[in-house]
């Protein structure tokens, strides 16, 4: 069920809502998770706000809250576009592992044989390395990054090759397997392995295999030139005043860690995918799954794409992902057969939609 972007009209800091289509008590809970995010939306000064509510890989509810573009006063509904961040991370990780079982990647070559000018100081990082955030590659966005030395230009255009010759002047901050740490130079070089691997833009990739199979129409690589039906604006907040977000290049808008457009109801078919343990095998889907193990025997609640821990007492698969003014989060109760997705338009500075999800998921898991 979608709602017509007609509807977007008649409310500006209102509700839209795709009614709840299950028992009794999740049409009761509905009520309760609206009053909470609104809440919480007005609480943490997010202008817009979208959530959808998956059981048993079903969608039950999908809301729009506030505002997609202030200037404009437009409504968000579920069918609002927003920007993924990291959350992205798990579609690339899901085609590696496509191409794993297709025999074109192994988990464990070196990048090196895939990426032949890799640095020496990457001799011994794997395709498992980037997967689970283990390879010791610094993140371009860390203290070495953008906003440290000034290794990647947020404001320039990078070919692949320019971007493996800025990340190889970064040091390692440990040895391959010895720790983890979050590196979204990992995922960007996935991206590359995937074009090397498939003569194919990673994006272009993940269209053809993933997004067009599951008709998720509203999915894509963001390009901010193209006209995007209902897309939102991304805002931060600087000094407690509302601003638009600050502007990226476009090659870096395209890069594997996590540049997509999408809306909820487009998650919540992935959703029903990842419930039906669609495109990979079972083992796959276990891999993607597991904690990885580090070279001393121990193990980080990290798999391929996922973070793997508690959340607000209740075991989940899980991700959250912030750029351009835009932050969101995704919680997957496997055990309880449900999913919590919410997307926002406003920074990571100053929004945490996984506070949101936990809440709505307490009101459901019971």
């Amino acid at each position: 069920m979608t709602i017509g972007p007609v509807l977007a009209a008649v409310v500006a800091w209102g509700l839209l809502a795709v009614p709840a289509r299950s028992g009794g008590g999740d049409v009761d809970a509905s009520a309760k998770v609206d009053a909470a995010v609104e809440a919480e939306r007005r609480a943490q000064k997010i202008p817009g706000l979208s959530l959808a509510v998956c059981r048993d890989g079903k969608l039950i509810k999908a809301t729009g809250y506030g505002l997609g573009n202030v200037e404009w006063n437009g409504a968000v509904t579920p069918q609002t576009i927003f920007q993924t961040g990291s959350v992205g991370k798990q579609f690339t990780a899901m085609a590696v592992l496509m191409l794993v079982e297709e025999g074109k990647i192994g988990l464990d070559d070196k990048v090196s044989q895939y990426i032949p000018a890799s640095p020496a100081i990457w001799k011994d990082v794997t395709v498992r390395h980037l997967l689970t955030h283990t390879s010791g590659i610094a993140d371009y966005a860390g203290d070495e990054g953008p906003m440290g030395n000034g290794v990647i230009d947020l404001r320039r255009d990078y070919t692949e090759e320019e971007l493996v010759t800025a990340y190889s002047k970064m040091k390692m901050d440990f040895a391959p397997g010895a720790k983890w740490s979050y590196s979204n130079t990992g995922y960007v070089l996935l991206g590359i392995v995937i074009h090397r691997v498939t003569s194919m833009f990673y994006g272009d990739f993940l269209q053809e295999r993933i997004f067009k199979p599951l008709g998720m129409t509203s999915t894509h690589i963001i390009n901010e030139a193209d006209i995007v039906p209902l897309r939102s604006d991304g805002y931060r907040l600087l000094k407690g005043e509302l601003k638009n977000q600050e502007w990226v290049s476009p090659a870096l808008n395209t890069t594997a860690d996590g540049a997509l457009y999408t809306n909820v109801l487009d998650l919540a078919k992935w959703d029903a995918a990842l419930r039906q343990r669609q495109f990979v095998k079972p083992a796959s889907y276990k891999l993607m799954w597991s904690p990885v193990k580090l070279n001393d025997g121990t193990t980080y609640p990290y798999g391929f794409g996922w973070n793997l821990e508690d959340k607000g007492g209740f075991t989940a698969v899980s991700h959250t992902g912030s750029w351009q003014g835009f932050t969101m989060a995704i919680n997957r109760y496997e055990k309880d057969a449900l999913t919590v997705i919410v997307m926002t338009n406003l920074d990571s500075d100053h929004c945490k939609p996984e506070n949101i999800v936990q809440d709505v998921a307490a009101i459901y898991l019971k």
